[in-house]
């Protein structure tokens, strides 16, 4: 008997590893449940619950004007009661783990059903499901109501908060300020604070991750890191991060950004072969880890990760990995591999630049953007505490120094990131070996 699927959040890092570490969602005692956080919810199946699932197969109208990865893009499972009245929804792009290495839709149909599990899961729970290839068919519904099964958000619910309330606390300041004729002493030094807020809430959460990676209890049954072939470029970083864990029940990729990938090892749509992929002439050019119906869910270029004097060691301990069936393939005349858009292929970026960009602290969806309107903030507060300096001399200075806290705050994390990057980590592990020899 196949053993019913446990579903997989979209790769994470940062933040974000803890849904990747916590998040599931299965089928349990008559009920879809979906754990996320510290918290559980329970969707009953059958009678007075779920009772039909309409997979809707097509992006939304606005998918081009929308920051890449959206979890909408890749389409939804809608669930509804025996009404039609629809009780949750699946976002299929918050299971599929490899989403964010891939441009959207990559995977679409039954294909998408069976890499993320969604298939297997409703099949256990006894629930029919149908594919709608347009939102407008009529067995889709309106889209509206119900819960959402997703994994949760990245960030914590605490962070949230206190930029939510610090940044109308500031909003509500900037405009009396900018639009009155006289500013009080009080007001400038709330401005400050509340902006102070921004950068204080990033490194503090810059810590609980570390405090809560530091408190993970994971069995890691193998670790199979990269071992490159001489001249193909691989950098410290590359070495340091990127590495395979095979734990007791999942398959994790991690790149360099600290961005992991988990594959079940056990349920339907779990990885199950390990190919070998020759050349013409019985060169390695690379390997393959498949899953359901044979897809291809992530690729390691042999160069890359075998091709170095310990590789075969490495092959020999990823071959070894119980429950993957190893075999081999040829390609044939000139096609080249891999064969489309894959998980694998861009873990060793091509400049440092774009290393150092990748292994950033993840920030929100608002980007760069949120970190401009930070500094604006804090440069805004020592212009006006220079202001008030005359009529407030105390919340002036105060209004100063936190703005310009709040600078160093920001400042200082992304030139240590940049000058370690710089100076070790983006240089090429050759480079550094021979830095170091003529050291000696």
């Amino acid at each position: 008997m196949t053993e019913a699927p446990v579903l997989r959040p979209a790769a994470g890092r940062g933040p974000g590893l803890e849904r990747c570490h916590g998040s599931r969602l299965s089928v349990e005692d008559g009920a879809l449940v979906l754990r996320a956080r510290g918290r559980t919810r329970r969707v009953p199946v059958g009678e007075g619950g779920v009772a039909r699932a309409v997979f809707v197969d097509a992006a939304p109208a606005d998918a081009g004007r929308d920051e890449p990865g959206r979890p909408d893009a890749w389409g939804e499972v809608r669930l509804q009661d025996r009404d039609g009245t629809q009780v949750a929804r699946i976002p299929l792009g918050d299971w599929l783990s490899e989403a964010p290495a891939l441009p959207e839709r990559a995977v679409q149909g039954e294909q998408l059903l069976e890499r993320t599990g969604v298939a297997g899961l409703l099949k256990a729970a006894g629930v029919p499901l149908h594919v709608a290839r347009d939102r407008n068919d009529p067995r889709a519904g309106s889209g509206k109501g119900g819960v959402s099964l997703g994994p949760g958000p990245a960030f914590p619910l605490w962070y949230w908060c206190v930029r939510g309330v610090a940044g109308t606390l500031w909003f509500s300041a900037f405009t009396v300020v900018v639009f009155s004729d006289t500013v009080p002493g009080r007001l400038v030094l709330l401005l400050a604070l509340t902006a102070l807020c921004g950068p204080v809430a990033r490194l503090v959460l810059r810590a609980w991750t570390r405090l809560r990676a530091g408190r993970r209890r994971v069995t890691v049954l193998e670790r199979v890191t990269p071992d490159p072939a001489p001249g193909s470029g691989a950098t410290v970083r590359f070495l340091r991060d990127t590495e395979v864990r095979v734990q007791n029940r999942d398959l994790v990729l991690r790149d360099l950004g600290g961005q992991e990938y988990w594959f079940p090892r056990t349920g339907a749509h779990a990885v199950t072969r390990l190919v070998k992929v020759l050349d013409g002439t019985g060169r390695p050019v690379g390997a393959e880890l498949r899953g359901p119906g044979e897809q291809v869910r992530a690729v390691f270029p042999w160069d890359l990760w075998f091709g170095g004097a310990d590789g075969a060691d490495g092959w020999s301990r990823l071959c070894g990995v119980p429950g993957l069936a190893v075999s081999e393939r040829r390609l044939g005349g000139k096609r080249t591999w891999p064969k489309g858009p894959v998980l694998g292929t861009g873990l060793l970026p091509r400049t440092g630049r774009d290393a150092r960009r990748m292994a950033r602290f993840p920030g929100t969806a608002a980007g760069v953007s949120s970190t401009a309107v930070m500094a604006f903030g804090n440069l805004f507060s020592v212009i006006q505490g220079v202001r008030v300096a005359d009529t407030a001399p105390g919340p002036a200075a105060v209004a100063v120094a936190a703005g310009a806290l709040g600078l160093v705050l920001q400042a200082v994390p992304y030139a240590v990131h940049e000058l370690r990057g710089r100076l070790v980590l983006d240089r090429t592990a050759a480079e550094r070996t021979t830095n170091e020899e003529a050291r000696r």
